[in-house]
């Protein structure tokens, strides 16, 4: 009787059987977080400026964001209450954009030309559109995913919920600050302004980067404490000081991008 009951108890969170889907995405996480190491070496043998359009910086930054970003989204899902479906064609289409975005950037910076803006060939408009397309797909997948966490309270453990809508609202802020920095670089490009279009984004960078990782680090949050002997109480009142620091620093880069613009 004993070892019936002990049978009969639900596996733990951590052992949870992962979908293939996000499998996938998880799978294609790593591989864009080792083209942005591999690139990260690149830049260290090759040399050459951090700074500037045409740098070995990007392809090194866009890898390693739109790989752990790409990766949190893909765990974290599982804790939303959304059909298998509308969650296979979510996390699969992001995964798509996420890959896309990487490989035209890297393209370009073996080309040695830039990758935003850059208006000068058919080639360069094409591949400088993509994350503007890209961009409205990122904006419509994840704003879905984060409608989801508000509409239905996740599941997971004492915090998790917190964790997720917080994650997923700051999330919505770097989407959009990054949907700004585009259109506004497109436009001063466009009007015949490219130089002030690479200049154009900088005040807005780092409200775009902070705001990006809160789903990656909210979560994580959540799951170490879950390893501790606290009280959920005590843990819940952890995470709810952690996205109070959070806020800070996402307002914080808010009034930067006011100032410096």
């Amino acid at each position: 009787m004993r070892a019936a009951t002990h049978s009969a108890r639900p596996p733990s969170p951590g052992l949870r059987k992962v979908r293939p889907v996000e499998g996938f995405c998880c799978a294609t996480g790593a591989v864009l977080i080792a083209s942005g190491l591999a690139h990260l070496v690149v830049l260290v043998v090759d040399g050459g400026s951090w700074d500037g359009p045409v740098s070995w910086r990007k392809p090194v930054t866009f890898g390693l964001a739109f790989g752990l970003t790409l990766i949190a989204i893909a765990r974290v899902s599982s804790y939303l209450r959304i059909g298998v479906r509308t969650r296979t064609v979510l996390l699969g289409t992001f995964a798509a954009d996420c890959g896309l975005e990487v490989a035209g950037i890297t393209v370009q910076a073996w080309r040695r030309v830039p990758s935003h803006f850059n208006m000068e060939t058919p080639f360069g408009t094409g591949v400088s559109m993509t994350p503007a397309v890209g961009g409205g797909a990122l904006v419509v997948t994840l704003s879905t995913l984060s409608a989801a966490a508000f509409l239905r309270r996740p599941g997971g453990p004492p915090g998790m919920a917190l964790a997720l809508r917080a994650g997923c609202g700051i999330l919505v802020i770097g989407l959009l600050s990054g949907a700004a920095m585009i259109a506004r670089g497109v436009y001063l490009t466009r009007t015949g302004h490219q130089l002030a279009g690479y200049a154009s984004t900088a005040s807005l960078k780092p409200l775009h980067g902070v705001s990006l990782h809160a789903v990656l680090v909210l979560p994580v949050l959540v799951r170490l404490l879950a390893m501790t002997s606290w009280s959920p109480h005590t843990r819940v009142s952890v995470v709810r000081a952690a996205v109070g620091c959070y806020a800070a620093a996402v307002a914080a880069a808010l009034v930067w991008a006011v100032v410096a613009h």
